[in-house]
């Protein structure tokens, strides 16, 4: 089983989702590194890992 697609699309998400709640500024303009503004919640982005790895949404 590869897991590393399933945590990278979470990651991205929560990014994605904590970014939209303005707490950070998310740029990921082309297919190369993303950059990050801002204050990132570890524990929600530690939750949304836990959940991909254990099948979740």
């Amino acid at each position: 089983m590869n897991l590393e697609e399933p945590v990278r699309k979470a990651i991205l998400a929560e990014l994605e989702r904590q970014a939209a709640s303005g707490r950070l500024t998310l740029d990921k303009s082309g297919s190369g590194p993303i950059r990050l503004d801002g204050r990132i919640d570890v524990d929600e982005l530690v939750m949304a890992v836990l959940g991909a790895l254990a099948g979740g949404p």
